[in-house]
């Protein structure tokens, strides 16, 4: 992808805190990336794209559930989100991960290639949620799988703004809403 094509990144004090924190070892346990991803419709040999990566706190775990025949997408907008993705990947020998610098509004995906897309920890989205939602639905096949993280919008707002995008809620599972193509 062009970098130019690419939005405003946050900058990278604000990358490194949320590296720094995500990163932790006490987060993983709080979090439980496994048991999020999993309720959240991942499972073994799905094509994924995880919108915001971040450093990766689930994108090992979700390479790990997807497993050899499946592959995650790892999208973000912050070229030392990529680079630190890169590096886990490196460390955990994964192969079924493909890190993409892009603005998750433009992600150059192929349409409809997607089983299902997860965005989470995201309190905002480069790009607009709108644009976000849209790029989701042209990549996610039909009958595919959204998932997003409850953030600090009204559940209300947050679940009309999706559906408004053509997806279809289905359900919340312990803050996570789950939705249809």
């Amino acid at each position: 992808m062009n970098r130019k094509n690419i939005g405003k990144a946050s900058p990278d004090f604000v990358y490194r805190v949320t590296d720094f924190i995500h990163g932790s070892k006490l987060m993983a346990i709080i979090r439980n990336p496994g048991k999020l991803l999993k309720m959240a419709g991942l499972k073994p040999g799905l094509k994924v794209l995880e919108v915001g990566c971040g450093p990766g706190a689930f994108t090992i775990p979700a390479a790990g559930i997807a497993g050899k025949d499946g592959f995650i997408y790892a999208v973000d907008i912050h070229p030392l989100a990529i680079k630190r993705v890169k590096e886990k990947i490196a460390e955990s020998g994964m192969e079924n991960i493909k890190p993409v610098l892009a603005d998750a509004s433009n992600t150059g995906l192929v349409d409809e290639e997607i089983d299902l897309v997860f965005m989470f920890g995201m309190p905002h989205v480069a790009g607009g949620l709108k644009n976000v939602l849209s790029e989701d639905y042209r990549v996610l096949k039909p009958g595919g799988i959204f998932s997003i993280e409850k953030s600090r919008r009204s559940e209300n707002k947050l679940i009309a703004e999706t559906e408004n995008q053509g997806f279809v809620f289905k359900e919340k599972k312990s803050g996570i809403l789950i939705f249809r193509k």
